[in-house]
């Protein structure tokens, strides 16, 4: 891992010189300060006037391995569109999984994600696509016992094994504890996915609280609790959760979600998109202490991986429902793409700041969308598309420059095979 300086790079409104230095940001000053030693001679030096600097996006919530199912199950119904997708998924196979991760990971380099947290079959095959394409995933073990082809599965002891394996792990991938959620996982095996998380240090990554019916349903079996309820009396709830969705909140649930330190992530294009709804209490969320974070779902059902795209989207509702334009400012957007994700996953990343892993993204301003003097944030979220990315940093080395990313006609070449053999 070489040493790279970006030079003239514009960061939080100042032109500055960076020094990114065995993966790390080593040093941020202004323009022309930095003076090479003899060991940096070697360094990899980028002039990047016009171009300014952010953190890469941290993805809270996704399904890599369903990037190659995008828009086969349209125009239905949750509960028909999940039995449909399982159905599917039950011919998927590693091969299918591992190329599928390519493809999504290819996409989210394109669209500025450094960090994915995933919850997928075959996770090892996720693994090794993303860590190949040269960004961190959080990949995770998926308990799924009520219904499906997964029912006679010895769950605990696979979970376990690949546990024993990632510890062995010596690159940025890191492994998390996954059960569905409380409709598709038996309460012995939500019991013991929280505890094995516990004992091991590891996060543990649910979908809570996505759909009315889901609440409902909670509410007819567990004496009228809603999910955040029966979750927190079972004692599931803590600062290592990542809730995707959190939703159909009531304030209640709000107020434990917040006491408890739960990671939240809000899946809007997918919530939309699937008519599951729109009311995300952000604001009540964060204010209650709640760590509120943005991710993109997966592509089967939100169709792509654009956290910008997810951005403008979170922000928008969010003003629309509320009647209120100053909801959602412009940096506490950036933050739950950004500087919250990392902080769920217990990494050094989301800020650029020295010492920081050096995780970023070059966004290049000379076009229309950037001539107004509106803010950089403004512009970039508003009114720009993913393709104002030029480059991206990930780990400390490029893995796109001038919007190419090695290997990406072979990755859609293999890609094409796969889907025609399984779909």
């Amino acid at each position: 891992m070489g040493t790279i300086l970006l030079k003239n790079i514009n960061i939080d409104g100042q032109v500055r010189d960076m020094l990114i230095d065995r993966g790390l940001i080593a040093r941020i000053c202004p323009a022309g300060e930095v003076v090479l030693s003899a060991q940096g001679a070697d360094a990899e030096i980028v002039d990047c006037s016009g171009k300014t600097a952010l953190p890469g996006f941290v993805n809270m919530h996704t399904h890599a391995g369903m990037a190659m199912m995008r828009g086969i199950q349209e125009d239905t119904e949750f509960g028909d569109w999940i039995k449909n997708i399982w159905r599917i998924e039950s011919k998927i196979d590693e091969r299918f999984v591992y190329w599928s991760s390519k493809v999504a990971a290819l996409e989210m380099i394109k669209t500025g994600t450094t960090t994915f947290n995933d919850q997928y079959w075959f996770s090892p095959a996720a693994r090794r696509a993303a860590l190949e394409m040269g960004i961190r995933p959080v990949v995770s073990y998926v308990i799924l016992d009520k219904s499906g082809p997964w029912e006679n599965v010895r769950q605990q002891e696979e979970c376990i094994r690949l546990y024993e394996e990632s510890r062995s792990w010596d690159d940025a991938s890191r492994f998390a504890i996954a059960f569905h959620a409380i409709y598709s996982v038996s309460e012995p095996m939500i019991l013991w996915a929280a505890q094995f998380a516990r004992d091991h240090g590891l996060r543990l990554h649910i979908h809570l609280s996505e759909t009315e019916e889901e609440v409902r349903g909670c509410q007819e079996d567990h004496g009228g609790l809603s999910p955040v309820q029966y979750l927190d009396q079972l004692g599931v709830l803590d600062e290592r959760l990542v809730a995707a969705h959190s939703l159909w909140l009531s304030e209640e649930d709000i107020r434990i979600l917040g006491e408890r330190k739960v990671n939240c992530v809000h899946n809007i294009n997918s919530n939309l998109k699937l008519a599951s709804g729109y009311h995300f209490y952000y604001e009540e969320l964060r204010d209650a202490g709640a760590n509120v974070c943005l991710g993109t779902d997966g592509c089967a059902s939100s169709n792509n991986l654009d956290m910008l795209e997810a951005m403008k989207t979170t922000a928008l509702l969010q003003k629309a429902w509320r009647r209120d334009p100053k909801a959602m400012p412009l940096q506490e957007l950036l933050d739950t793409a950004t500087r919250n994700g990392a902080r769920a996953l217990g990494i050094n990343t989301g800020v650029l700041e020295e010492g920081r892993e050096a995780d970023l993204l070059i966004v290049d301003t000379d076009s229309t969308f950037f001539l107004s003097p509106g803010s950089f944030l403004a512009n970039f979220i508003y009114s720009a598309h993913s393709d104002c990315i030029d480059s991206v940093i990930a780990g400390g080395r490029f893995v796109m420059r001038g919007r190419r990313v090695e290997g990406e006609e072979e990755i859609l070449k293999e890609a094409r095979k796969v889907l025609k053999q399984i779909i």
